[in-house]
């Protein structure tokens, strides 16, 4: 046996935060190395931070990079292990995402990203260029380290391009996260190289349902090609709407061996496994393989006089080889209780700010938000109860104001209390009882520091403005365009008042120290989608944490959390009945929101993924639609709801652009500030081409069908 213990890891960093993400890279390293590691690997620009956006154009952020490599370089805590760390560089006037693998101070090799990523959420192209030259390699002028680096590596130049490490007993190449991805990926010639490690740094974040197919690639790396693989991520909230996932892991011959945690409070995790270089040896036997070597191209190997074994003759019996797990992965439910929360607590705790609050109408949207707050209230107890000084200081940094000093929460509910308020924004006419009561059963369930009170006074100040000023009163029972513009007023007006106690609560709880409260919003994908809420409504906030997730999956983290969260109370929201209760309830009358859109939610979220995912017009998806739901309606029905949708979608897709910053959830999301660049103003659908062969269709199969 060649036994090696290797460590890769899940780092909470924070864009621009050089001090703070160079303090948890050495702590990783020092983690990596007190557990016998030989080899550690970090995350994708992990000195940076992975989400700098146009600061990598920033000549300062690739400065204040070099500097903090220079510290670790000359640290020589750090020193005795093989360690790749990710970063932003400049050479030849093109910036580069790139690796930079060391070993006791100097830098062996330079390894620059070949494949960037590009789509949806990440805009590589925009800061970087490729490594365009596979297997080149070429010198990089060492002039932004320190002189003492500089002794201390013994060169001016080191090597920048696609190589791998040579050492004594193993070879270790390096992809970057697009790179897995790619059909081509560089661990499949690395491996025919003869590289029996394959370290992959990355920057990948929380999509639900999206860790297995990430999985399925690790796993398919190695079990076609054979070798250890070490993949790291970034974990938490960076600065931006990603939460990125974790789930560090180490495989070999496509067999998990060690996983880190997906979703966690942890600023440093590192996952270590202890591996034989002979079962990397012996798997990969096919002679088939053999004869795809010889026509190989060969890589530029770079020494590393460093062994990551010990040698042959020095068997140690009590170092055992890590033996295969299964894979842990969360359902959909769990992931939405488990991301948003995360995410939660780390804008939190780097905001500055004194807590959260929302508007709590008593509907399946703010209630589903509310819980997600529980659900971090909840995760931050836990990490108290296994002493994480981090999480301690900063929970007695944000609520212990409220309380004497060295407080500390004895539950979840305690904790939403110090740092969550809810409100309940009514009016006499329009809200119902049952509303109002759940909401303020739900606070006390969870813990909230509720306010219950009514905004008529508001609301009649402003239509008494325009009925002096117009010698006109609109009314609900008037026109279309007054009844709208009358729901819109409350709507309206709840965010003034939302704003105003998220600034004076904490003032008003005697909290010592100032600061306000995060205004949480509580629009779902589907209604952003559709455009069924109002413009600078409760739907503006501070953040949303369920922006990108979906109605029917919202549901089904409500049922989850009924019973994980023990909170009998969430079954009443998912019993009632969807209403945005903006209009003067009636015996003959009730608003309800699907009503309202001419279409369910379950409708919607089947809409928005062929729109994006599936990438279908109004026409494409038409025709998708009479297949699947043909059992259930005709072509013509079908005909009527998908003009519907795409009609509402075009005149309300300008709200998109003021959305928000939602936490992304959904391949779906029509957030129009990151991931779904799309026009705000569109021609008239129903004057358009697509609307005209959908129509043309649907009278061609009824023609038919009465023949």
């Amino acid at each position: 046996m060649k036994l090696i213990t290797v460590a890769t890891c899940s780092l909470n960093q924070w864009a621009l935060d050089f001090i703070g993400n160079k303090n948890r890279i050495v702590e990783s390293i020092h983690i990596a190395k007190s557990k016998g590691a030989t080899l550690r690997v970090g995350p994708e620009l992990e000195l940076s931070g992975y989400g700098c956006l146009d600061h990598f154009l920033e000549m300062e952020t690739i400065n204040n990079s070099w500097a903090m490599l220079a510290e670790i370089l000359l640290d020589e805590s750090c020193h005795g292990i093989l360690i790749d760390i990710g970063m932003p560089l400049l050479h030849r006037g093109n910036r580069y995402n790139a690796r930079v693998i060391a070993l006791n101070g100097k830098i062996l090799l330079m390894r620059p990203k070949i494949w960037l990523a590009n789509s949806g959420n990440y805009r590589e192209m925009r800061y970087f260029i490729p490594w365009s030259r596979p297997h080149h390699v070429e010198e990089y002028e060492l002039r932004e380290l320190p002189e003492a680096c500089i002794k201390l590596q013994g060169s001016t130049t080191v090597p920048i391009g696609d190589g791998i490490i040579s050492a004594l007993d193993c070879t270790i190449g390096a992809e970057t996260c697009e790179e897995l991805f790619t059909p081509q990926s560089p661990h499949l010639s690395m491996s025919l190289a003869g590289t029996e490690i394959i370290c992959n740094s990355s920057g990948s974040h929380h999509e639900l349902r999206k860790l297995d197919t990430r999985i399925s690639l690790i796993q398919e790396a190695t079990r076609k090609c054979g070798g250890i693989y070490l993949y790291a991520n970034q974990q938490g909230c960076d600065g931006d709407r990603l939460y990125y996932d974790g789930c560090a892991m180490i495989l070999v011959n496509g067999n998990i061996v060690a996983q880190g945690s997906q979703f966690s409070l942890q600023d440093v995790e590192v996952v270590t496994a202890t591996v034989d270089l002979e079962e990397v040896w012996a798997y990969r036997c096919a002679p088939s393989r053999g004869s795809q070597v010889a026509v190989t191209p060969e890589y530029q190997r770079f020494k590393a006089d460093f062994r990551l074994g010990n040698p042959s003759d020095d068997f140690d019996p009590s170092i055992v080889p890590s033996q295969s797990r299964p894979l842990k992965i969360h359902v959909p439910e769990e992931e939405i209780a488990l991301g948003p929360a995360c995410w939660l607590w780390d804008y939190l705790r780097r905001s500055g700010a004194a807590g959260f609050l929302i508007p709590l109408s008593g509907g399946l949207d703010s209630c589903s938000t509310a819980t997600l707050v529980y659900s971090m209230c909840r995760e931050v107890c836990k990490a108290i109860s296994q002493d994480n000084k981090q999480v301690i200081a900063d929970v007695q940094r944000i609520a212990g104001p409220y309380h004497e000093q060295g407080w500390l929460p004895k539950d979840a509910q305690e904790l939403a209390n110090s740092l969550f308020s809810s409100v309940y924004l009514g009016m006499k006419e329009q809200s119902s009882f049952e509303t109002r009561d759940r909401a303020q059963r739900l606070s006390q369930a969870i813990g909230s520091h509720h306010l219950d009170l009514d905004i008529d006074n508001a609301f009649h100040s402003v239509t008494g403005i325009v009925t002096k000023a117009t010698n006109f009163e609109p009314s609900f029972d008037g026109s279309a365009t007054e009844d709208l513009a009358l729901q819109n007023i409350q709507a309206r007006l709840r965010l003034v008042h939302a704003y105003t106690f998220a600034q004076l609560i904490p003032t008003i709880r005697q909290r010592p120290g100032g600061g306000g409260l995060l205004v949480l919003g509580s629009g779902n994908v589907d209604e952003c989608l559709r455009g069924y809420l109002t413009k600078y409504d409760c739907s503006s906030a501070d953040i949303n944490p369920i922006g990108s997730i979906s109605k029917v999956d919202l549901k089904r983290f409500l049922r989850w959390s009924q019973t994980k969260f023990d909170l009998e109370i969430l079954g009443e929201f998912l019993d009632a009945t969807p209403t945005a209760e903006l209009r003067p309830i009636k015996e003959d009358y009730s608003q309800s929101d699907e009503a309202d859109m001419g279409m369910t939610y379950a409708e919607l979220s089947v809409f928005g993924r062929l729109r994006k995912e599936e990438k279908l017009g109004p026409y494409g998806m038409w025709s998708r639609l009479c297949h699947v739901w043909k059992d259930s309606l005709s072509p013509r029905d079908v005909a009527v709801k998908v003009k519907r949708f795409h009609h509402f979608y075009a005149i309300n897709r300008h709200k998109m652009t003021t959305m928000t910053p939602a936490y992304h959830a959904e391949a779906y999301s029509p957030d129009d500030n990151r991931f779904d660049l799309r026009p705000f103003l569109y021609p008239p659908f129903y004057q358009s081409w697509s609307f005209k062969k959908i129509d043309e269709a649907v009278d061609k199969i009824e023609q038919k069908a009465k023949k």
